[in-house]
C-alpha cells in the first residue's frame, strides 16, 4: 500500500516542474529568434540551429540505438514537419519581417483555444465548462500583456497570417501525436524530429539562397541558445508534458509564455514591464490554475508509467 501511495503524492511535483520548465524554455525561443535575426535571415538561423541540434541528435541516437517501429517513425516525421518545420519556419519568418515577439506570442496563444475545440471529439479529452472559462480568461490575460504592441499598425495585416499558419501547424501536429500515441520515448522522438528538421531547414535555406556563414559571434551565441534552451529544453519538455498532461493542459501553459518572455527580455535587454502587463500576468496565472485544477492522479500516473516504460 505504501509503494502505491508514494508515486501519486510525487506526481504533482513532477507535473509542476515539467510545466514550469516548459514555459521558461519555450519562452527562450522568442528571445533567441529576436537575437539571431539581428544578424541574418530566419531560414539561415534555423538551418544553423538544426545543423547543431541534428549533430547532437545523431550522436545520441547512435549511443541509444532505439527500436522504432515504422508507424512511430512516420508519426515522428509528421511531427517534425508540422510542429518544427511549419511552426518554427513561419514563427521565425514573422519575427524576421517585423512582428514583435509579444504579438507573435499573442498569436501563439490561440493554440489552447484551437486545441480545445478538437480535443474532445478527436482525442477523447473532453473540455469542461471550467476549463473553457480558463481558456477564455487566459486569452484575455495574454491580450493585456501584449496590449502595448497591438498599436503597431504599420505592418500589413496579411503578415499576421504567417505566424497564425505556424500555430495551425502546431495544433495539427499535437493532435497527430495524441491520436497515434507513439511508443517512442521523448528523448528519441526529439532526436528523430531534430534530424528530419535539419534536412528540411538546410534544404530550404539552400534553395532560397539564404544559407550563409555569418562572422558575428553574437549569431552563434543565438544558435547555441536556441539549441540548448529552445530545442533541448522547450521541445523536449513539450513532448514530456504532452505525455504527462494531455493536449489541452499542455497548450494552456502557452498562456504563460508571453509574460515570461517579457520577464526574460527585461532581464536580458532591460525592457520595462508596465502595470497592464503585470495584471495580464496574474490573469494568465489564474487561467492556467483554473484549467489544470483537480487533475486526476490516477490518469496522470498511468500516463507517467507509459512514458517511463513506453514499450510496456
Amino acid at each position: 500500500m505504501t509503494t502505491q501511495a508514494l508515486p501519486v503524492r510525487r506526481l504533482p511535483a513532477v507535473t509542476v516542474i515539467a510545466g514550469t520548465g516548459f514555459v521558461v524554455f519555450w519562452s527562450s525561443g522568442f528571445i533567441g529568434a529576436r537575437w539571431g535575426t539581428q544578424y541574418t535571415t530566419a531560414f539561415d538561423l534555423l538551418a544553423w540551429r538544426y545543423v547543431v541540434a541534428g549533430a547532437l541528435a545523431l550522436v545520441i541516437l547512435a549511443i541509444r540505438r532505439p527500436r522504432v517501429t515504422k508507424r512511430d517513425l512516420v508519426t515522428q516525421v509528421g511531427m517534425a514537419v508540422l510542429t518544427q518545420f511549419v511552426y518554427l519556419g513561419l514563427i521565425f519568418t514573422g519575427i524576421d519581417h517585423g512582428i514583435s515577439a509579444g504579438v507573435t506570442a499573442l498569436i501563439g496563444s490561440l493554440q489552447p483555444i484551437l486545441i480545445a475545440t478538437v480535443a474532445g471529439p478527436l482525442l477523447n479529452e473532453p473540455v469542461n465548462r471550467r476549463q473553457w472559462i480558463g481558456l477564455a480568461l487566459g486569452l484575455a490575460g495574454v491580450a493585456l500583456v501584449v496590449a502595448d504592441d497591438l498599436h503597431a499598425g504599420h505592418l500589413s495585416p496579411v503578415l499576421f497570417l504567417v505566424p497564425l499558419g505556424g500555430v495551425l501547424g502546431m495544433v495539427v501536429g499535437t493532435c497527430l501525436e495524441r491520436r497515434r500515441k507513439p511508443a517512442t520515448s521523448s528523448l528519441d522522438a526529439l532526436c528523430i524530429q531534430s534530424l528530419v528538421s535539419t534536412v528540411l531547414f538546410v534544404a530550404l535555406a539552400v534553395t532560397t539562397d539564404q544559407l550563409t556563414v555569418p562572422n558575428e559571434p553574437g549569431f552563434y551565441g543565438a544558435v547555441f541558445w536556441l539549441v540548448l534552451l529552445a530545442t533541448g529544453g522547450g521541445w523536449g519538455l513539450y513532448l514530456v508534458n504532452l505525455k504527462l498532461s494531455g493536449a489541452t493542459r499542455i497548450s494552456s501553459l502557452l498562456y504563460l509564455v508571453p509574460p515570461t518572455t517579457m520577464v526574460i527580455a527585461y532581464l536580458m535587454f532591460d525592457e520595462t514591464i508596465g502595470a497592464l502587463a503585470v495584471i495580464g500576468m496574474l490573469v494568465c496565472a489564474a487561467a492556467v490554475l483554473l484549467i489544470r485544477l483537480n487533475e486526476r492522479d490516477g490518469a496522470v500516473l498511468a500516463t507517467l508509467r507509459g512514458w517511463r516504460n513506453p514499450g510496456g
